[in-house]
């Protein structure tokens, strides 16, 4: 299983399936990650958290703790 956590800087994933429950999972599809959306890498922090994506056209950082619980293809 690949994760968001494992997609390198300047890579595209696509959502596959959220992991998780209850509050965690509705905050992150809140953040307007959901089944089939592309995910683009655009930085990661010096010490590796947070990560910094794009999706849906505007930019969003996510804790890696989070991106992993994002399966991505």
């Amino acid at each position: 299983m690949k994760t968001l956590r494992d997609v390198k800087i300047g890579e595209t994933a696509k959502v596959v399936k959220l992991h998780g429950e209850g509050a965690v999972k509705r905050r992150i599809m809140d953040m307007g990650i959901t089944k089939k959306t592309d995910v683009y890498v655009r930085k990661v922090a010096p010490l590796g958290d947070p990560i910094e994506v794009t999706v849906r056209g505007y930019e969003l950082s996510i804790r890696k703790e989070d991106a992993a619980m994002i399966e991505v293809e």
